[in-house]
């Protein structure tokens, strides 16, 4: 999970309630300056694992956060004590994972953070604000959702890096699987490129509160349609996961989509959009970029190459777009890209070979950049280009329509088995290391 993703249980924490203490097991005092002889019980030890504890407060929060969730999803949750085991066992192995992502360094960034409740509250139809707002209603402040999501986060960064290195995809089993009729089902659907806007709606709004969010995607779509860029539209508006990306959800199949979302798109054609599209999460707003079926995987390339001159504490935004023009001007007069690129350009992986980012497939870079580099002729240099890195001149030397049907079946095959792999190989990673640390119940 890259969380870049998080983990079904972070999307407990929206209905958590207050942490309640338990007076049972080993008992944690302590005395209060005054004269009162009496301690005062701040919390328990559940269970002792290696050099870490489970106190019993953090059991008991667990318990009620997961018997909540499963009255709301199911309407029904099993006897406490069955509860109480398997929640004992889930946080044992948290303890033990988060260790070990403590001895290698893992840390999370509050940016990351930030991204990870970004998307959170986004499937739950909220803002970030609004989900902070829902948890600490429900007795659970947003320092302490951030904290459960930041474990969250390092335990699947530490199963990625642990498992990944005990299982291998073969060559062999690659090609067996190609010829399997799951194989075939695979790689045989269309793929859609789609820019995405969500407006939020909870699922208790009124018919006057989902008019009014319906009445702002449609105002959204007219200025669409009228010539405002899709893309900054997204990241004003739009409370999605991909927001700040400007909406785009790259390239999709119908496997990966919501059947709601395949229903508006069936009859559009590239470059038309969606009238509001109505879900449990809100109303959404598509644009179909394009569309590639599972047997046509040719794609055209750009060979290109770059200069990025990036703001900095000593040069402003608007300096670093004089001196792109500048270098431009210094191109077109006659002056070599690469050696211009290899003094000025602040990309250091592609500086060193005079700006060279070889051959780019769609895609691949965001889409400000990739916008001017399809529309850049064949050994011209383009006009300074804004993204989230910098300012960019991009120069194309070269373009080719490439046919990857045979490396796009081996990669997609390769990253199925991989998963496969992955699933079937966790569960014995973490009963083997439950099994390998000491562990005593106190309960």
């Amino acid at each position: 999970m890259a969380m870049n993703q998080t983990t079904a249980r972070s999307l407990l924490l929206a209905t958590a309630g207050r942490a309640l203490l338990c007076v049972c097991g080993a008992l944690v005092f302590s005395f209060p300056p005054s004269g009162n002889a009496e301690p005062t019980l701040l919390d328990g030890v559940a269970a002792i694992v290696n050099d870490d504890v489970v106190l019993l407060s953090e059991l008991r929060s667990e318990v009620e956060m997961v018997q909540r969730q499963l009255m709301h999803t199911q309407n029904q949750a099993p006897p406490r004590d069955v509860l109480v085991n398997q929640v004992m066992d889930r946080l044992i192995l948290d303890k033990l994972q988060l260790a070990m992502g403590a001895r290698a360094g893992v840390k999370i960034s509050d940016g990351e953070l930030d991204q990870a409740l970004t998307r959170i509250a986004a499937r739950e139809g909220l803002t970030l604000e609004k989900l902070y707002a829902q948890v600490h209603a429900d007795g659970l402040p947003p320092s302490a959702l951030r904290a459960k999501v930041a474990q969250e986060m390092i335990i699947a960064r530490v199963q990625q890096s642990v498992v990944n290195r005990r299982i291998s995809v073969s060559n062999p089993e690659i090609e067996a699987f190609l010829g399997s009729e799951a194989a075939a089902q695979l790689v045989s659907a269309e793929e859609i490129s789609l820019g995405h806007i969500l407006l939020p709606l909870t699922p208790a709004a009124n018919e006057a509160e989902a008019s009014a969010v319906r009445e702002k995607a449609e105002a959204l779509r007219g200025k669409a349609l009228q010539g405002e860029d899709f893309r900054q539209l997204a990241v004003a508006n739009s409370s999605g996961q991909n927001a700040l990306e400007g909406g785009d959800l790259g390239w999709r199949t119908a496997s990966q989509l919501p059947g709601a979302f395949m229903v508006a798109l069936r009859d559009l054609e590239p470059g038309q959009i969606t009238a509001p599209v109505r879900t449990d999460a809100g109303f959404h707003l598509l644009k179909l970029y394009g569309r590639r079926g599972g047997a046509d995987r040719v794609v055209r390339q750009s060979q290109i190459s770059h200069i990025l001159i990036k703001p900095t504490e000593i040069r402003t935004d608007d300096q670093a777009l004089e001196l792109a023009q500048a270098l431009r001007k210094r191109v077109v007069a006659g002056e070599d890209f690469g050696k211009l690129a290899h003094e000025f350009s602040d990309d250091p992986g592609s500086a060193i070979k005079g700006g060279d980012l070889g051959w780019a497939l769609p895609g691949q870079f965001v889409p400000e950049f990739e916008a001017v580099m399809n529309a850049t002729a064949p050994n011209a240099v383009s006009e300074p280009v804004k993204t989230q890195f910098g300012w960019h001149i991009l120069k194309v030397t070269g373009r080719r329509d490439q046919d990857f049907s045979t490396e796009i079946r081996h990669n997609q095959a390769q990253a199925f088995l991989h998963q496969r792999k992955f699933e079937e190989e966790l569960p014995i990673w973490l009963r083997e290391i439950r099994d390998e640390a000491f562990v005593e119940i106190k309960l």
